[in-house]
């Protein structure tokens, strides 16, 4: 029988106890968080994002100030924004204009505010790579003793998730798209997470008996948003895995913000 990793449900669980926690900073420590998002280019779908960071942050009670600015003025306003007090997180929303100058930009941001853990000397942990380990954890899913297969070595999902899982002992490969025995490998796993950003790479006939399925992939396809799992994963019963919308995203937020409440924390200390 299938089951189903329900990232929606398990958010609101976690927003009701990051609402307490900002409401504790506030009444005990006389803390307001707060969220500052930089914003280089202007695209309907980096806006639509940007507005949901706004309304998780209303909704638990973390102030999010959006600063939209030119390439040229980013170095000026991050260090303004890395030097204020009141602000207790600082995210560059991405992509950016000049792509090639995006890991520079990225590392303007203080480590001690760099709650998307972008920046090449971050002190926090990636919000997807938590996200999945959040959707694991709140479904009891075994990870000991377990074949775990990640496919995509990207830096915001795939390569420190692998860092996470080894250190944690468990036993985690990781291979990519372009990999030619990608089938070898995953008919073999007991767990695959996927985060490649390729619609459709991972085939039912690819996937054991019983497995458990993460796609935490994002692309556009024929103006549609979808993952790495092909349409005929979802027809089997035998697996347990994230539904096509609501698995790993909304968590994923929720980890972001996990982040500014934790700078929030040691700021206040």
């Amino acid at each position: 029988m299938k089951r189903l990793l329900n990232g929606t449900e398990l958010a609101g669980y976690i927003k009701e106890r990051q609402t307490k926690e900002v409401q504790r900073l506030k009444q005990a420590m006389h803390v307001q968080p707060k969220l500052a998002i930089v914003q280089l280019k202007d695209d309907p779908v980096i806006n639509i994002y940007v507005r949901l960071k706004k309304q998780y942050g209303r909704d638990i009670g973390v102030d999010v100030d959006v600063h939209r600015v030119k390439q040229a003025d980013v170095k000026k306003i991050l260090n303004m924004l890395s030097n204020d007090n009141s602000v207790n997180g600082i995210i560059v929303q991405l992509p950016i204009d000049d792509l090639g100058k995006t890991q520079a930009t990225l590392n303007l941001v203080d480590k001690t505010k760099d709650v998307d853990a972008l920046s090449q000397t971050t002190n926090f942990e990636p919000a997807t790579p938590m996200a999945i380990m959040w959707l694991l954890a709140g479904y009891n899913v075994d990870l000991k003793d377990k074949q775990i297969l990640l496919i995509g070595r990207g830096k915001l999902v795939g390569a420190p998730l692998e860092k996470q899982l080894v250190a944690s002992g468990y036993n985690a490969k990781v291979i990519t798209r372009e990999s030619s025995d990608m089938s070898v490998h995953t008919k073999q796993a007991d767990i695959i997470i996927t985060a490649t950003g390729s619609p459709a790479i991972l085939y039912s006939d690819m996937i054991k008996q019983d497995a458990v399925v993460v796609d935490a992939g994002v692309a556009s396809e024929d103006g549609k948003t979808v993952g790495d799992v092909a349409d005929d994963v979802y027809e089997r019963n035998d697996l347990t895995m994230t539904p096509k919308k609501g698995g790993v995203g909304p968590l994923t937020v929720c980890a972001l913000f996990e982040n500014v409440l934790q700078a929030t924390r040691k700021t206040s200390e």
